[in-house]
């Protein structure tokens, strides 16, 4: 299988807020809670309990292993159904600042010593 990711992987033991964007600009206030599965500099993989639409933008709120918070706005690329009632998700970052993509090289560094 042809590797497609641009940015080494990494499993990580985060938590992540998410926020609806709408296309007028509006926020939906409907947070959702995930669990993390892994995160790279480009994206990050994660499961939920309720169902999210493809193509659709998040801003998130992502508390990281320095208990800092990244603010960084995604868009839902993948996802696949599970019989458990689970989601799993595939998002890239669409928002984020060059500080904060900064912090998930530097713990990647750190994890591949």
């Amino acid at each position: 299988m042809e590797e497609k990711r641009r940015h080494k992987r990494l499993d990580i033991d985060v938590s992540v807020q998410l926020e609806r964007l709408d296309e007028d600009g509006v926020t939906t206030l409907k947070y959702c809670h995930v669990d993390v599965t892994d995160i790279s500099r480009s994206g990050i993989g994660f499961n939920a309990k309720v169902p999210l639409d493809i193509h659709t933008y998040y801003d998130t709120k992502i508390q990281i292993w320095t208990k800092e918070v990244v603010d960084a706005v995604v868009e839902i690329v993948r996802r696949t159904d599970s019989e458990e009632g689970v989601y799993h998700y595939g998002a890239v970052f669409i928002g984020m600042t060059d500080t904060d993509a900064l912090k998930i090289d530097i713990y990647q560094i750190f994890n591949d010593l």
